[in-house]
C-alpha cells in the first residue's frame, strides 16, 4: 500500500490476546488473523485520504484495532477543520473494513475514527462474563479506556446496530464525552415481542436471519460459519448474497464476504458477550428503552433508520417520548436496509455530515 496515505505502527506485528481451549480449530476453519489483516488490508487501499491504522492498548493489556482517517488535502476545504472527532462504532459481527463507503466523504471536515470493537475484527478477543450487566460494561468499558488512551475529550459518537446498543450505554456513563450521540438502526430497544417468546415468525425478517435467531437460541450466533470448516466461506457467500452487492462497483470478487467471513470465523469472544447480553439474536435481555431517560437532556440524539429494515423505526418516536424537552430526531433513509451506510451511502453520509456541521 502507498505508504503516503495508509500507515501501520510497529505495534501491527502485536498480536492481541487470544482465547485459549481451541488450539484444534485452525486446522478445520480456512482462516486466521493474518488472512483476515490481508483481507481488510485490501479493502482499505482504496481510501483516498491519510490512514493511521494501529493498536490501542488498553491498562489490561487488550487491544483495539483503530483507524485514524483524515483529509489529505485540508486547504481544499471551505472551513477550518473541526476539532470534535467523529467516531464510529460497528455492529454485531463487524469491523472497520465495514464503513468503506463512509471514511472518505466524512473526514473532510474533522478527524474520523473507527475500530473494532473488543472480541471482533482483529482487535482483542478476551473472555466475556455470561452475565448480561457484566459483559455490557466490559465493552463499555473498553471503549471508555480506548478513548482515554488516545486523548479524546469530546466525540460526535456514531454507532450502527449492535455499536447503537453499547454507543447509547456509553452516553449513559460518560455524557461528558459525547457531544452528539447518532444511532443507527440500533440494536436492543425495543423489548421483545410475545409472539417471538412463542417461536413465532416476525414478518419482514429475511431468512437468514431467522435461521440465525433460531441457532442463536442454541449455540452461539455465529458458531455455524465456524462449524462448517472448509464450508465457512461459501456458507457466508450463501447466507449474505446482498452483502457483495452492496459493494460491488469497488470489489468484482467476493472481497467483502470474505471479509465478513474472517472477520466471524476466528475465535469466538465479542459474540459471546453478545449472546449473553442478547434474549435472542434481535433483542436484549436489558432493552435501551428502559434507560434512555438516563441520557442528559442537553444531549442531542439522531436515530437514522433504513426504510426497508428489518429494525422499527417508531422506535424513535419512543426515545422521543422518554426524553421530554430534548432534541431527539428520527431520519429514516429510503431504499436502505440495516446496512444503512452500505445500502445508500450518500444520503447516510450526507445525513451523518449534516449533523457534524451542526456540532462546530
Amino acid at each position: 500500500m502507498p505508504s503516503s496515505r495508509f500507515e501501520i505502527t510497529m505495534k501491527d506485528e502485536t498480536k492481541p490476546k487470544p482465547v485459549s481451549g481451541w488450539g484444534w480449530w485452525p486446522s478445520w476453519r480456512p482462516t486466521s488473523m493474518s488472512i483476515l489483516k490481508n483481507t481488510e488490508a485490501k479493502i482499505l487501499d482504496c481510501v483516498q485520504n491519510h490512514v493511521w491504522a494501529r493498536f490501542v492498548s488498553l491498562p489490561n493489556q487488550d487491544q483495539i484495532w483503530t483507524l485514524t482517517i483524515t483529509n489529505k488535502n485540508p486547504l481544499k476545504t471551505p472551513k477550518p477543520v473541526a476539532q470534535t472527532p467523529l467516531v464510529m462504532v460497528h455492529g454485531f459481527g463487524g469491523g472497520v473494513g465495514l464503513w468503506i463507503r463512509n471514511l472518505d466523504p466524512l473526514c473532510h471536515s474533522r478527524p474520523l475514527f473507527v475500530f473494532d470493537l473488543l472480541g471482533f475484527g482483529r482487535s482483542s478477543r478476551p473472555r466475556f462474563p455470561m452475565d448480561p450487566i457484566l459483559a455490557e460494561e466490559q465493552s463499555v468499558s473498553s471503549i471508555e479506556h480506548w478513548r482515554h488512551a488516545l486523548g479524546i475529550e469530546r466525540m460526535i459518537l456514531l454507532g450502527h446496530s449492535l455499536g447503537g446498543y453499547l454507543a447509547t450505554s456509553y452516553a449513559i456513563q460518560y455524557p461528558e464525552r459525547v457531544s452528539h450521540l447518532i444511532l443507527v438502526d440500533p440494536w436492543g430497544f425495543q423489548h421483545m415481542p410475545a409472539d417471538r417468546k412463542s417461536g413465532s415468525p416476525k414478518p419482514g425478517i429475511s431468512r437468514w436471519l431467522e435461521a440465525l435467531i433460531v441457532f442463536s437460541g442454541l449455540f452461539n450466533p455465529l458458531a455455524v460459519i465456524r462449524a462448517a470448516g472448509p464450508l465457512g466461506p461459501k456458507l457466508v457467500n450463501r447466507l449474505r448474497p446482498d452483502f457483495n452487492r452492496k459493494f460491488e462497483d469497488i470489489f468484482d470478487d467476493d472481497t467483502m464476504t470474505q471479509y465478513l467471513y474472517h472477520c466471524n470465523a476466528q475465535t469466538p469472544s465479542g459474540e459471546v458477550g453478545f449472546k449473553a447480553m442478547s434474549e435472542s439474536i434481535g433483542w436484549a435481555k436489558r432493552p435501551m428503552l428502559d434507560r434512555v431517560h438516563l441520557l442528559p437532556p442537553t444531549l442531542p440524539v439522531t436515530l437514522v433508520y433504513g426504510g426497508s429494515s428489518w429494525m422499527d423505526s417508531t422506535i424513535g418516536a419512543r426515545v422521543a417520548e422518554k426524553r421530554p424537552n430534548s432534541y431527539t430526531r428520527t431520519v429514516v433513509i429510503p431504499g436502505a436496509a440495516h446496512q444503512v451506510n452500505a445500502d445508500q451511502p450518500e444520503e447516510f453520509n450526507r445525513v451523518v455530515q449534516s449533523i457534524c456541521d451542526s456540532v462546530d
